[in-house]
């Protein structure tokens, strides 16, 4: 969506540098989704691990 928001960004001022600015923004979103989803996987996991070994 927010690559979607700086292409339009871009079309309507002609300035590429909001359109990657914006880019970095959701690329950073992204990455920081990811590590939740990660964090989130490990945590269960390790709640799996310890339910065995009892």
């Amino acid at each position: 969506m927010l690559k979607q928001i700086a292409w339009n960004t871009f079309k309507n001022t002609g300035n590429i540098n909001t359109f990657m600015e914006l880019k970095e923004v959701d690329k950073a979103i992204e990455n920081a989704n990811n590590e939740q989803k990660n964090e989130t996987f490990e945590q269960d996991k390790n709640k799996d691990f310890k339910k065995i070994n009892l």
